[in-house]
């Protein structure tokens, strides 16, 4: 009797746990970040443990799982209108390596060692830590690599002709925490403009404002989306009017 009614208990639960993980989005299936993984885990444990104690109503596991699950949607929605808070929920890429030098004191703060680093260089194809241009540690713990084979040419002119940082006089090499070179970077979130990223880029406002023009675009309410990439070119979505 006991063993069917943890049968039961396991296909009840695995059918709740299924709909609960739909309702959080794909994103939960996909690359997890930290608070996505903590969210995660006490759900299976919650679940397991109603499992095993045939004793409990199902209710006991049911109400803290849903509490679980509406308090990730609810964080999730505000959001994507809150960069402040995405940057505190999932954390922010960190630059590891940067034209072939390893930035050390990154590596402490992020408890990352050379075996983590060589074995996803590899899965990355690249064995010489050398060839890499740039290396990001993604806030869901993945590397992204990009290789000097595939910066192009001109780059260094290019972020000079921009008005971006450069830190080509200095002997050492410099890790930035606006800017990742190749990598694009947003401007505007939804409507918000990023402040400190056109601080760091020594522009303003007003020289967004008069690029975003040449889009059609009067207000920075208009935009969902703004980045520039390397070369200075911007990519502009509008908000999509009712």
């Amino acid at each position: 009797m006991e063993f069917t009614a943890i049968l039961l208990r396991t296909a009840f639960m695995y059918i709740f746990i299924y709909i609960i993980m739909r309702m959080m989005g794909k994103r939960e299936i996909g690359k997890l970040s930290v608070f996505d993984l903590v969210i995660s885990i006490m759900i299976a444990e919650i679940a397991v443990i109603v499992i095993e104690s045939t004793d409990k109503p199902l209710w006991t596991a049911i109400t803290p799982m849903c509490f679980l699950a509406f308090t990730q949607i609810g964080i999730a929605f505000i959001a994507l209108k809150n960069n402040k808070l995405r940057v505190w929920v999932d954390g922010k890429p960190s630059v590891i390596v940067r034209d072939g030098h390893l930035n050390r004191k990154e590596m402490t703060k992020q408890r990352y060692n050379l075996d983590d680093l060589m074995a996803q260089l590899r899965e990355n194809g690249v064995t010489d830590i050398d060839q890499v241009k740039l290396a990001v540690l993604e806030s869901t713990g993945k590397l992204s690599v990009i290789t000097k084979q595939d910066e192009g040419t001109g780059l260094e002119a290019t972020a000079k002709s921009d008005g971006l940082k450069s830190d080509s006089s200095s002997n050492e090499p410099s890790f930035p925490k606006v800017r990742y070179e190749l990598l694009p970077i947003a401007l505007i979130l939804d409507g918000q403009v990023q402040d400190d990223v056109l601080e760091g880029m020594g522009k303003n406002r007003f020289w967004l404002k008069k690029e975003l023009q040449g889009y059609g675009a009067d207000s920075f309410k208009d935009v969902f989306f703004c980045s520039i990439d390397h070369r200075g070119k911007l990519y502009v979505d509008k908000k999509t009017r009712p």
